[in-house]
């Protein structure tokens, strides 16, 4: 288990010695290395450098590459243009960097060395109500957030922020309470998902009808609510029957979603109950809210309404009720005070920015978040339908998340059909990488877009095995096994001593700067990077094909063997990448 630094950290450290031992002036000045196509780094630090010691770029940086020691790593230094530096590195340095990673499990990326403890809240379906299309991006972003920031080293707490409080369970309970049976199962050992939300749909339908007919059941209903918050124990029972009916159908989606989600990082809105009149009480004593017309309001300079007037988070309304801002202050308590976290991450929709821009703020002002603890909202768009309007059913309804997952699965089954006899797959294989194609189709659409940015919902273009798609990485994937098993008795094998082609270059070269990568991706929760990092493989990858024979009979046997390799290394990053994303790799296809 070693960390293996990349060909980038080498290099930028190699020019650092040489620019602090020609220029002791210059202090620890940085280089500023980065991927050119005109070489293999190009550094253009020398540039600001000579502004600041007021000398001739063209000559300090002269001066830098003399001071270079002869070495196994920089091939070529050439000083052009005002003054950069145009860097590239030896053949055997690449191949023997890829050997220490291929070494290790981990291929080479190293664990964070600040990791601490991060809470993500993600995936906030409402109890009782179906799961739409708009559930879909907190599931599949929060998802590949857990797995980067656990892969660097984070120690990662799951909190799945439900919808499960409110005046609605007023209505629910009393029609529960009148007609005992509705949530009944046909067979208690096998309740599917689809029974659980049938029931609940039909007894939502069935309650909201009576409550807007019925003024003595409306009357009723309103009694349980406060029945229900004064913790009534029969009250209680029956709310937890609707938790428990609900997480059945939960459950059966994010199986679907193939997600694990598991019962202690479920904590719903009601988690926090014990906890909101003392929030309110702390944050009245220490000033940061105050009473006005009667509610518990927290004010803000740059929050105001259309007419000018500030916009309060309200904290306690005026009857006393507790509003969302009194329960994700308590999250954050309980978060941080009780579960140690350092940074609290939160995948919630753009349109919510403002009331937690609001809620983190008045966290800060009380003591809650501070310099060492930090909030962030990782926000994301909209799913739109083909149209570019928000995704929509014909009849103008939100769509079933479900049904969009059974379609994805049913397109990518008749790809995967289409192109299985040609492998041999069994009737059962179809069947699944169906499932992984179809599903990793829907995630992978979802985590190529930037996050906060809205992206169109087309399942045709999602299975498409052209283009920026996970079938297409996919299929690049099972392509390698698939070379890896005709190869018989040749195995893959690093050779440092070969000179390597344009194409084998060009690969080795991504393929090294996964760690990198990785640590971008985590420190700046853009997991759309490490989506356009695969899709780059792949296609350095196809590359490769075309301009170099793996196994060919004319190759010599290292050839093939350090080609091997290789290839070899690409499945294993592009298997690691897409499994961080949530995605699964077929050995066949």
């Amino acid at each position: 288990m070693a960390s293996v630094p990349s060909l980038a950290s080498t290099v930028q450290q190699r020019l650092a010695d040489a620019l602090s031992a020609a220029l002791p002036e210059a202090g620890s000045a940085d280089p500023l290395l980065r991927r050119s196509d005109r070489a293999d780094f190009q550094a253009n630090g020398i540039l600001a450098l000579a502004k600041q010691l007021k000398g001739n770029p063209r000559e300090l940086a002269t001066k830098v590459v003399e001071a270079i020691p002869a070495n196994d790593v920089l091939k070529d230094i050439e000083v052009s243009g005002p003054g950069f530096l145009n860097i590239t590195v030896t053949d055997e340095a690449i191949v023997k960097t890829l050997a220490a990673r291929a070494a290790d499990d981990r291929l080479g990326v190293p664990y964070t060395t600040d990791a601490g403890t991060t809470v993500i809240d993600y995936a906030q379906p409402n109890v009782a109500k179906e799961m739409h299309v708009g559930h879909l991006r907190s599931a599949v972003i929060g998802a590949a957030m857990v797995e980067i920031l656990e892969f660097t080293g984070e120690k990662v707490v799951r909190r799945h922020h439900i919808g499960d409080w409110g005046t609605q369970f007023g209505m629910l309970i009393q029609y529960l309470l009148e007609h005992p049976h509705e949530l009944d199962h046909k067979d208690e050992a096998t309740v599917s998902g689809e029974e659980a939300m049938s029931n609940l749909n039909r007894l939502y339908k069935a309650s909201r009808a009576l409550f807007d007919s019925d003024e003595e059941f409306k009357d009723r209903a309103r009694r349980r609510v406060v029945d229900l918050q004064a913790g009534d124990e029969q009250t209680r029972a029956l709310w937890q029957r609707f938790v428990d009916e609900s997480k059945i159908y939960f459950y059966s989606v994010f199986d679907k979603l193939d997600m694990e989600i598991s019962d202690p990082d479920i904590v719903g809105e009601s988690g926090y109950n014990d906890m909101l009149a003392e929030t309110c009480r702390l944050l009245e004593e220490s000033g940061v809210a105050v009473r006005s017309n009667g509610a518990l309001c927290v004010f803000f300079d740059d929050v105001k309404g259309p007419d000018g007037n500030p916009v309060p988070l309200i904290v306690q309304k005026s009857d006393g009720g507790f509003g969302y801002a009194a329960t994700d202050l308590s999250a954050i308590r309980d978060r941080v005070q009780n579960l140690g976290a350092k940074t609290l991450l939160y995948v919630v929709d753009v349109r919510q920015s403002l009331h937690f821009k609001m809620v983190f703020e008045t966290a800060r002002r009380a003591g809650w978040l501070s310099d060492d603890v930090k909030a962030h909202q990782l926000a994301f768009g909209t799913v739109l339908g083909k149209d570019g309007k928000p995704f929509k059913t014909r009849e103008g309804e939100t769509v079933r998340l479900e049904d969009l997952l059974d379609e994805a699965v049913e397109r990518a089954t008749t790809v995967v059909r289409e192109k299985a006899q040609k492998v041999g797959l069994t009737e059962q294989e179809i069947v699944e990488n169906g499932r992984f194609v179809g599903i990793g189709a829907v995630k992978y659409a979802d985590l190529s877009t930037s996050a906060v940015r809205d992206y169109k919902f087309d399942l045709d273009q999602m299975v498409s095995l052209n283009g920026d798609t996970s079938v297409y990485l996919q299929y690049a994937y099972a392509r390698i096994q698939s070379i890896l098993r005709k190869a018989g008795d040749a195995k893959p094998a690093a050779h440092p001593e070969l000179a390597l082609a344009p194409a084998e270059r060009a690969l080795g070269l991504h393929l090294d700067q996964f760690g990198e990568l990785l640590a971008e991706v985590a420190a700046s929760y853009e997991p759309h990077k490490l989506a356009a990092y695969l899709y780059q493989l792949a296609s350095h990858l196809t590359t490769f094909y075309d301009q170099c024979q793996v196994l060919s009979d004319e190759n010599a046997a290292e050839v093939v063997e350090n080609r091997l390799f290789l290839v070899d290394l690409t499945a294993r990053t592009l298997s690691k990448g897409m499994s961080l994303l949530g995605i699964r790799t077929p050995e066949r296809l």
